[in-house]
């Protein structure tokens, strides 16, 4: 019998103790996972990251069994046609962008898509793996050898991204097919997680039994640690189950639809 994938899920976002309001938004769901993290502050990065948000996981239930990676890239469009409609709405929103991190399965195909630098990892027989590939300056830098990875990691430019959805550029994001299996344990988080806590910290606290527990043990040590941005976290589960209709959690500046530049816009894609 084949295997048929979907996710088990907990997930927490919190606006951390430096900042007043919540740019982070995500969705958790059986057969969505994804992280955005608006960027602009006044103007509106909760705006972005909800959108973009929004336009994802409404892609996802509404088009089950699609192939994985041409929906998402597709929703990636579609959420930079909605920034840039609302930035002609609202010109206080010029700048508004926000990363995108998301796994989609349809059951047998999973895709990571990646635009800028939230994270995704995946823990495998109690070893951890970075799957994404941060879309920021000082990582092109590590790419080329002009920085050690722990160069990077100190570096006051290390939040410096060079790939985003906003309203001005098309995004291509960066495709990878997954070979998940029954068992995995995936994180996406923000990089109010991943800029605080090491891979070695990430592992330890990602390998407790329950998700719910490393969902919250991940956010308090990032927090804990000093993290002075908002902090996101997903922990899902990989199973082999029949296939169910999918609802999902919603995170962050997501949970509040005023974010959301036309959430009427969203309508059927014919073809994805």
């Amino acid at each position: 019998m084949s295997v048929v994938i979907q996710f088990r899920f907990d997930a927490r976002s919190d606006t951390g103790r430096v900042r007043t309001n919540n740019e982070d938004a995500g969705f958790a769901g059986p057969y969505l996972l994804c992280v955005a993290d608006g960027v602009g502050g006044a103007a509106a990065g909760e705006v972005a990251s909800a959108t973009t948000t929004y336009v994802v996981s409404a892609r996802a239930l509404a088009h089950p069994g699609h192939e994985p990676g041409r929906l998402l890239s597709a929703a990636a469009r579609e959420a930079h046609a909605q920034l840039a409609a609302g930035v002609a709405a609202d010109p206080r929103r010029v700048g508004m962008a926000t990363t995108l991190t998301a796994v989609l399965t349809d059951g047998v195909h999973t895709a990571l898509a990646q635009v800028g630098d939230s994270r995704a990892y995946l823990l495998r027989a109690g070893e951890l793996t970075q799957l994404s590939h941060d879309q920021t300056l000082v990582q092109e830098m590590v790419d080329a050898g002009r920085l050690t990875p722990a160069e990077a990691a100190a570096s006051p430019y290390r939040n410096v991204v060079l790939h985003a959805i906003d309203g001005e550029n098309l995004p291509e994001p960066e495709l990878l097919m997954l070979a998940l299996q029954p068992g995995d344990r995936l994180l996406l988080c923000s990089d109010g997680v991943s800029d605080v806590l090491s891979p070695a910290a990430l592992q330890m606290l990602l390998g407790l039994d329950s998700r719910s527990r490393a969902a919250d043990r991940i956010v308090r040590a990032a927090l804990d640690g000093g993290s002075r941005d908002n902090v996101t976290a997903i922990v899902a589960d990989v199973v082999d189950a029949p296939a169910i209709a999918a609802n999902g959690m919603v995170l962050g500046a997501a949970f509040d639809l005023h974010n959301v530049v036309d959430p009427t816009a969203v309508r059927p894609l014919r073809s994805a």
